[in-house]
């Protein structure tokens, strides 16, 4: 295979060796299959087409220093699947069953995890979404769970902690009060993306939005959970409609490592003012720094009515948490909470 130059590389598919999948059928999985076909062949009927019966996960695979292969912390990833899977009321692939078949697909595309220097990852999609024939509004009964996976670069295409502009959104929501944001489904994506697509004409690379019912207080990035730094505490919001992230998980706990108090809680919009540091924070990026902020009545509006402004760099506490995070994605430092799963080479 001729030699990728991941700094080129953005976050985006880009073409593997195989994928992993098995079906649900009748309260009975089949044995996973490796299959270099990359087009599913669903009936017309099925529900994902029509009620969007659908979750997924994003992990990643990294090749240490050492050369080795990792996962982090999988058993987060299969867990949260299982709790969006019961929201939806369809059959989920037990954490052993997740596992393994993301093991399967870091193997079956071996070839395709970058190196170490590349600073690059092996991304892992899985999926799970309903496949038997319905037409009326109900739950599906049959699931096909898959794992896919894309050589990535950075979410930016650029370099790693590069400092974001992000607008606030006002007049859309990404998630009802009492609905679905707190779990990982496809149709929360697409509850945001005509406002994701306005952010983005106007330049700005991220959205952030507030809660839908008082549009007060801040609940996360339209990719990523929020968090802040000031006066060494480490505040992120507390919200039902919020999904819980993985890496905000993680790096709670690394504040805490590091002497933080950690302050999990209803931050209103007010409060932005008073932040030393302010983050997105996710798979794919691990840590994006925010440079500023813009308030506006609407997102269309051209009118901003508040500014809020942070370094044009990633402030000095956020890069210590990115830096031991990824040290232990990376192999550099020591994995004190055993979060890295090792990956066999499969010859």
């Amino acid at each position: 295979m001729a030699e990728i130059d991941y700094s080129k590389r953005s976050f985006n598919y880009y073409p593997t060796n195989a994928i992993v999948f098995a079906k649900c059928i009748d309260g009975r999985w089949t044995k996973p299959e490796v299959t270099p076909d990359f087009n599913f062949s669903l009936h017309c009927f099925a529900g994902v087409f029509h009620y969007a019966p659908s979750c997924f996960e994003g992990l990643k695979a990294y090749r240490g220093v050492d050369g080795r292969v990792r996962l982090f912390r999988p058993d987060e990833n299969a867990k949260r699947m299982q709790s969006s899977a019961t929201y939806l009321d369809m059959p989920a692939p037990t954490m052993e069953m997740f596992i393994d078949m993301c093991v399967m697909c870091v193997q079956a595309n071996w070839e395709h995890i970058p190196s170490y220097e590349s600073g690059a990852s092996l991304y892992l999609r899985p999926v799970l979404f309903g496949i038997n024939p319905q037409l009326g509004i109900k739950s599906a009964k049959d699931v096909m769970f898959a794992v896919m996976a894309s050589g990535v670069g950075t979410y930016s295409g650029g370099k790693s902690l590069t400092a974001v502009s992000a607008v606030m959104s006002r007049n859309y929501d990404r998630a009802a009060t009492y609905g679905s944001g707190g779990y990982k489904l496809g149709a929360n994506y697409a509850q945001s993306l005509h406002a994701y697509n306005l952010a983005h004409k106007m330049g700005y690379r991220e959205l952030l939005f507030l809660d839908s019912a008082t549009h007060s207080h801040i609940e996360e990035f339209g990719s990523s959970n929020f968090f802040g730094i000031k006066h060494g505490c480490y505040i992120t919001p507390n919200s039902p409609s919020v999904l819980p992230s993985i890496t905000n998980k993680s790096l709670r706990k690394v504040a805490e490592e590091f002497g933080l108090k950690v302050e999990r809680r209803t931050i209103f919009v007010d409060e932005l003012e008073t932040f030393e540091e302010v983050n997105s924070c996710g798979t794919a990026v691990v840590i994006t720094p925010i440079s500023r902020i813009d308030d506006k009545a609407t997102l269309e509006s051209g009118t901003i009515t508040r500014e809020y402004r942070y370094s044009e760099t990633c402030g000095p506490i956020s890069e210590k948490l990115y830096n031991r995070i990824v040290g232990i994605q990376k192999g550099l430092e020591e994995d004190t909470y055993g979060w890295c799963m090792f990956v066999n080479d499969p010859k």
